[in-house]
């Protein structure tokens, strides 16, 4: 009986370890998962927001300059591509409704031959008008990834780049 008390006892000692090993790795594989995304939700996040004002500072200063502009398009798009993968699902929606945006300023903005920034580039009025809707959507983006990443943080009722977009009810 001793021996069998002995064998019982050294066997659930055995399977409670192993257990506990395997629970232990499946918490610590979810939370290095859950890690990993965040880094990469976070860089595409920010290579984003970076090329959005890459490319409106570029505009903006063609416009200003009566000068010509290049960007490379397929990056922005690649960009919009690799934050909407790694996005959850209300960040994506806000990933696609500032696409949208921006695809609207980009129209008066940068693709009208009648506006071209060389022979009749947009007043500064005209372009602040054009960058308002890319604006508030910058703001709705910015503040559904601020949700995504941590509850507690506030919403912001400001345009990234200083200027009141919305109210702080719209966003």
């Amino acid at each position: 009986m001793a021996l069998l008390d002995t064998l019982v006892t050294t066997g659930a000692g055995a399977l409670s370890a192993t257990i506990g090993v395997l629970v232990g790795g499946i918490v610590t594989h979810r939370a290095q998962d859950r890690q990993w995304l965040r880094e990469k939700q976070l860089l595409a996040y920010q290579e984003l927001i970076s090329h959005y004002a890459k490319f409106t500072m570029v505009i903006s200063r063609a416009h200003a300059g009566r000068q010509g502009w290049d960007y490379d398009w397929s990056e922005w798009s690649a960009v919009l591509t690799r934050a909407s993968l790694v996005a959850p699902a209300a960040v994506a929606v806000e990933i696609d409704n500032f696409a949208k945006a921006i695809g609207q300023f980009l129209d008066r903005a940068a693709r009208d031959p009648a506006r071209d920034p060389t022979r009749d580039p947009l007043t500064p009025e005209e372009f602040s008008q054009a960058s308002r809707a890319p604006a508030q959507a910058q703001v709705r983006l910015v503040n559904a990834i601020r949700r995504s990443l941590s509850r507690d943080q506030k919403a912001l009722s400001f345009w990234i780049g200083g200027a009141l977009a919305s109210s702080p009810d719209d966003t």
